[in-house]
């Protein structure tokens, strides 16, 4: 089932995994995908996928370090990974709400599994 898309698009409190580094890296990406809704342009669209790259790569490593099994988790970051891979400006109004989604889902279907077991990471 569909979460419901914030609007304004932006990261709040019910999106909160309560490890800092990874909430902070969230908002970022709430951000991200909110510029590039606001903004459709290239340098908008390079700086999402820079972000969105550099946080997969870290929530990743903190699911291996705490042997968290993250095969299927590490799966859904690299089928957006590739949606993005093959976008281009400007980004089509169907792609932005699905990546809105994506990651409202994402965040709140996926990641909250991870909640507590982070053992590297200080909540």
């Amino acid at each position: 089932m569909a979460n419901t898309i914030p609007e304004p698009f932006e990261w709040s409190e019910e999106f909160q995994v309560f490890y800092e580094s990874l909430d902070n890296e969230h908002k970022g990406l709430f951000k991200g995908v909110a510029a590039c809704a606001k903004n459709n342009n290239a340098d908008n669209l390079k700086e999402l996928k820079k972000v969105i790259e550099k946080h997969f790569r870290n929530e990743e490593k903190e699911m291996d370090k705490s042997c968290y099994d993250c095969v299927a988790h590490k799966k859904a970051h690299g089928e957006f990974e590739a949606v993005l891979a093959g976008l281009a400006v400007p980004i089509p109004d169907d792609k932005i709400k699905y990546a809105k989604q994506w990651l409202v889902d994402h965040i709140k279907g996926t990641d909250f599994k991870y909640k507590g077991k982070l053992t590297s990471l200080k909540a």
